[in-house]
């Protein structure tokens, strides 16, 4: 959406739609046209048309620092959900034992093509994975309780060529994993499906450090994603965050 000062576009507003909700992906008005109520006028005419057409849920991920941002969606009657942290991890961040070589044990072909055998008597392999192995697996929604938009199941889904991965396996199951684009560090996905402290995601960590000297972003994760001192505890260190605001759209009488 744009506004407009007769004919000078002077605001935009960038958002995406899914079936549960629309993001405010991108909000801005010129700086000479800015507190004269732009930025809320084109909230309110984006939120009269989702009010009819849905869905009824708009949600922003606001940088915590941005207080302009934040008193905008505030006026607009957005209520903060929860904050989305930055982590960041790299190569030193904390000390990783040794983990099992690759093993062709696995419940994709992919993976057994490319792997080598473990060691005889270990019982689990750290093996490549991509997102459709998760999928295949029935991993994908259970990876992804709770998670900031562009790490949701969708955005994976859609990003899976640009995605590499490893999992932690078992004879029986995939046990934890860690997804990441290498070409710009970032971690999209890290999960543990077995409760043991941490011990597979920091097996999944200590195989990351040869394919990487960059330091890996670990962004916006959600509070019930994965708590912030297992990942203290695993070399992560925070470094920022944003705001989880959102609103749930009513539609007025009236309307159509």
């Amino acid at each position: 959406m744009v506004a407009f000062s007769r004919s000078d576009p002077i605001g935009v507003l960038i958002g995406a739609k899914r079936p549960s909700g629309t993001l405010v992906h991108k909000i801005a008005v010129h700086p000479d046209h800015r507190r004269q109520g732009h930025g809320r006028y084109l909230l309110a005419s984006l939120g009269s048309k989702l009010a009819i057409l849905g869905p009824p849920r708009i949600m922003a991920e606001v940088p915590e620092g941005l207080a302009a941002g934040c008193g905008l969606f505030s006026a607009s009657e957005f209520v903060q959900e929860t904050t989305l942290t930055d982590f960041v991890w790299g190569p030193g961040s904390s000390e990783s034992g040794a983990c099992p070589d690759p093993s062709t044990r696995s419940g994709s072909s992919r993976a057994k093509s490319r792997d080598e055998r473990a060691p005889q008597g270990a019982s689990r392999w750290v093996i490549p994975v991509t997102v459709d192995d998760l999928a295949a697996n029935g991993l994908l929604e259970e990876a992804h309780p709770q998670v900031c938009w562009e790490r949701s199941v969708e955005t994976l889904t859609a990003r899976k060529d640009d995605i590499a991965g490893l999992a932690v396996a078992s004879d029986e199951r995939i046990e934890a994993c860690v997804l990441y684009i290498e070409r710009t560090a970032e971690i999209v996905s890290f999960r543990s499906f077995i409760d043991d402290g941490g011990a597979r995601l920091k097996q999944l960590l200590s195989r990351l450090r040869p394919q990487s000297k960059d330091t890996f972003m670990f962004p916006k994760v959600h509070p019930v994603e994965i708590s912030k001192e297992l990942l203290e505890a695993l070399g992560f260190r925070q470094a920022g965050g944003h705001l989880l605001c959102a609103a749930t759209l009513r539609q007025r009488s009236g309307s159509p």
